[in-house]
């Protein structure tokens, strides 16, 4: 396998391409070798630069998304997306090991779980997170979901460099009522009541879920620990009807 600093390249004609704009391409992994580069990937993100490769049960039930460079293929992001015909499945997902999505039992119509959305470290292109959300809603739009969900993750175990974040979640971003999510793992963290200055919170916020709140995305009142991936994570959901209508014209334009 490559190092990092090297090209990981895949064939230039691998995979289907959902996407293409400038230097980047945006293509399902069509492979075992697709498949390995991303959790090589997700394994230096999550895990350190020297991390193992991240692997687990969820992967041969999901499609893997891969955003690298056109050229040379080097990979700059990844992620997989789990799809369910409607609330009746969400046990079977990924994040139901980890919150009581009991409720969202009845939310009628297609489902997207979105996970392991991970960024080459040292890549600050916004581009590369653009062109993801692009695909991203060719795919809602393509299989008509209706609510978007994963586990947003803040780097490593300890809360409380994150308490404006949550206290700010607590104040403007919590579930609905009918939908809300309810603890299930082991290891938790309640969202203070109070501290909740929006401009700290937000530059605390990884990308993922600043976006997820922009779309008017709703979350968890609670964290999780998640000790194997070294990170707390938050689930959070997005009614695509609920989506502003600006935002969705502006994804749309991404996606073309």
């Amino acid at each position: 396998m490559a190092t990092f600093g090297e090209s990981d390249g895949a064939a230039e004609d691998s995979g289907d391409v959902l996407l293409q704009r400038g230097r980047y391409r945006v293509r399902l992994a069509s492979g075992p070798e697709d498949l390995a580069r991303a959790q090589a990937l997700r394994g230096r993100a999550f895990l350190g630069p020297d991390g193992p490769a991240d692997v687990d049960a969820f992967d041969p039930l999901c499609r893997h998304v891969l955003i690298e460079e056109v050229g040379d293929g080097t990979l700059f992001a990844c992620f997989r997306y789990f799809w369910l015909d409607d609330g009746a499945a969400i046990g079977t997902s990924y994040s139901a090991q980890y919150y009581d999505l009991s409720r969202l039992e009845g939310f009628g119509g297609p489902m997207l779980e979105l996970g392991r959305f991970c960024l080459r470290p040292g890549s600050g292109d916004p581009d590369v997170l653009r062109l993801a959300w692009g695909a991203i809603t060719g795919l809602v739009d393509a299989g008509g979901a209706r609510l978007l969900f994963g586990c947003a993750s803040f780097a490593g175990t300890d809360p409380s460099p994150f308490a404006p974040a949550f206290a700010h979640l607590a104040a403007r971003h919590l579930a609905p009522a009918r939908w809300q999510i309810r603890r299930r793992a082991e290891e938790t963290v309640g969202f203070p009541q109070q501290g909740a200055d929006a401009r700290r919170a937000m530059s605390l916020m990884p990308p993922l879920l600043r976006t997820y709140l922009g779309m008017g995305g709703w979350v968890s009142d609670h964290a999780v620990i998640d000790r194997a991936m070294n990170t707390l994570h938050v689930f959070t959901g997005v009614e695509v009807a609920a989506i502003p209508p600006a935002r969705a014209k502006a994804l749309r334009a991404i996606a073309g």
